[in-house]
Parts: C-alpha cells; sequence; structure tokens
C-alpha cells in the first residue's frame, strides 16, 4: 500500500470515520448514495440491498479507497478533507454534494481530519 495507508488505522477509520458516510445529514444525500459505484476517486462499495453497514471486506476496500485521498504531507490539500468543506472554511470551489460540512469545527469533519492526521 502507500505511505498514506499505512500510517493511517483501519480500526479508527472504522469506528469513527466510515459511519460519517452513511449518515444522513440535514439537506444533504448521505455520502454513500453518490459515492457508491461512482466514477470518481472517492468510490464506496454499494450496501447490499437491505444492509445498513457495509461487511468487513466492504470495509477494507472502502479504507483502501479512502487512504489515497488524504495526503499526509499536506493534509488540507487531501481531497477527502476539502472537497466536503464550505469554501469559506478552506474548502474547494465546488462539490456537486453540496457543502456537507460548514466549518472544519464541525464535529464529523474534525473525526476525518483526526484519523486522517494518524490520531488514534
Amino acid at each position: 500500500g502507500s505511505v498514506a495507508a499505512q500510517s493511517l488505522d483501519y480500526a479508527t477509520y472504522k469506528a469513527k470515520v466510515e459511519p460519517i458516510f452513511l449518515k444522513k445529514r440535514e439537506g444533504h444525500a448521505r455520502c454513500v448514495v453518490c459515492h457508491a459505484n461512482a466514477g470518481n476517486a472517492f468510490h464506496l462499495q454499494p450496501l447490499a440491498p437491505g444492509a445498513i453497514n457495509w461487511t468487513e471486506e466492504e470495509s477494507r476496500k472502502n479504507f483502501e479507497a479512502v487512504s489515497k485521498l488524504v495526503f499526509s504531507a499536506n493534509l488540507m490539500s487531501s481531497p477527502l478533507l476539502k472537497h466536503p468543506l464550505a469554501g469559506t472554511a478552506g474548502g474547494d470551489d465546488f462539490h456537486s454534494g453540496g457543502r456537507q460540512f460548514q466549518s472544519q469545527d464541525d464535529p464529523d469533519w474534525k473525526a476525518i481530519a483526526d484519523w486522517a492526521r494518524g490520531t488514534k
């Protein structure tokens, strides 16, 4: 795997980051709705019909994909952190899924950032 993947902790990802991708946020689609089978870099496994969580194997695949979107050398250039964040908070200009996170103080955004930083 990449250097980033080695420094990123799977158990922390599964416990704290992955649930965010399944969470319904006010005024937004859940990340998984658009990013399952997506043709872009943030590619999540589709949930099986009726499933509310991924299997272990699917979570591992998600972890691999998501890990590639973390640039440990320059965290704020990581697509995973920058793309869903409001422009006024340092995010990208455009995200077709809207601004999932209005600020870097959003607890879910912080959970992703902490994991990207290597915090256990």
